[in-house]
């Protein structure tokens, strides 16, 4: 019985990882929509974010990876070299951190999930900054500080943005519908000191 349940748990988690798969290939297409700011929402991190936070670790580094790859070879954009390739180690970070991070919070609540975010919205960033620091050293160009903090943080405001409003709002949502519920530590919930 226990092993029907872990089964019946993985399809699900595999079927929901599909699903932000699929809302992270179609996703752009609306932002894009948007007048000056559309390219700047960084609509591929919303999902992957959501799956890690969701599923899991596991299923949110792999969608990560493979999201921007995939979407390369499918549209076109993001373009494979360099910016797709940096991406997919980008959006694992992503993934992966908050995942890791969330799942093993003691008490998970907002500001919990803050946490997790800021963390791995850093941890993602550098990543992806020594990847292309990499790739554009071997294919010869510069990648310097400047160019890092102007593309990581400075164009990446509005989608960080709408990444700590978005991602809490949806996962509340979750909570209150029963449906992805917070989780409460028995250690936690009977103690009166940190809830986080």
């Amino acid at each position: 019985m226990k092993q029907h349940r872990t089964i019946g748990q993985h399809i699900k988690m595999l079927t929901l990882s599909a699903l932000f798969l699929a809302i992270g290939l179609i996703l752009p297409f609306f932002t894009g929509q948007i007048p000056q700011i559309g390219n700047l929402l960084l609509p591929m991190h919303i999902p992957v974010f959501l799956c890690g936070l969701i599923c899991g670790w596991q299923y949110g580094a792999v969608v990560g990876f493979v999201l921007p790859l995939f979407r390369s070879l499918l549209f076109g954009m993001p373009i494979l070299f360099p910016t797709a390739s940096a991406m997919a180690f980008e959006l694992m970070t992503y993934g992966f951190v908050a995942g890791f991070l969330y799942s093993r919070s003691k008490w998970q609540c907002i500001r919990a999930l803050y946490r997790c975010l800021i963390i791995a919205m850093l941890a993602g960033r550098a990543v992806w900054g020594i990847v292309q620091s990499i790739q554009l050293g071997v294919a010869g160009q510069t990648f310097t500080l400047s160019i890092f903090m102007t593309s990581a943080f400075l164009q990446a405001i509005p989608g960080i943005l709408l990444q700590l409003i978005l991602i809490p709002a949806v996962m509340v949502t979750l909570n209150r519908t029963g449906l992805v519920p917070f989780r409460k530590m028995q250690t936690a919930a009977t103690s009166g000191g940190s809830r986080s």
